[in-house]
């Protein structure tokens, strides 16, 4: 069960915070900073830059975080909040990832729960620090914020669709 869950945190927690790094970089095939805030204004969000850096900072973070299984229930709930709004990016399109779906982030959301409620396994700095069982409140309340922080983000900064372009506020912020 260990080497399952090390190979899971590893794969899972590397391909986030990768992900991050495209968001704010050219590293990895990324846009750079200035292409992740384009990303969030085509989606219709609102902040720019600030929410690129915003979203692939908890991405590096919490990627790494559960790669290393450190903290792992705040950083499940850091990763299943950016891919809970990424999820809501993609839902009109349906299920399926070959329609640009919210298959992807749909599972990243369920693997960071399992991580929480599992815990990272005999081979993580959690076990080595002590922190190898947390309790379930702690567990239940990182999958429940962690989903809900990410509803919250859509809910404040997605614009609706007539709003969605040039506006002033989307100028300013960056």
């Amino acid at each position: 069960m260990d080497t399952g869950l090390l190979l899971l945190r590893l794969m899972v927690g590397l391909l986030i915070a990768g992900h991050g790094v495209q968001k704010v970089s050219h590293l990895l095939g990324g846009d750079g900073l200035a292409g992740g805030a384009e990303e969030f204004r085509r989606d219709g969000f609102r902040g720019g830059r600030l929410t690129a850096v915003a979203a692939g900072g908890s991405q590096i973070g919490s990627g790494l975080f559960l790669a290393a299984g450190l903290l792992t229930p705040l950083a499940a709930m850091a990763a299943m909040g950016v891919m809970t709004v990424a999820a809501t990016v993609k839902l009109p399109h349906g299920l399926w990832v070959q329609q640009d779906g919210y298959e992807y982030p749909a599972v990243l959301v369920a693997v960071g729960a399992a991580l929480a409620l599992t815990g990272p396994g005999r081979w993580s700095l959690d076990q080595a620090l002590g922190f190898g069982d947390w309790p379930l409140w702690i567990e239940g309340a990182a999958i429940v914020a962690g989903v809900g922080s990410g509803l919250l983000t859509r809910a404040v900064l997605h614009r609706p669709a007539s709003a969605v372009g040039e506006s002033w506020y989307a100028r300013a912020a960056d």
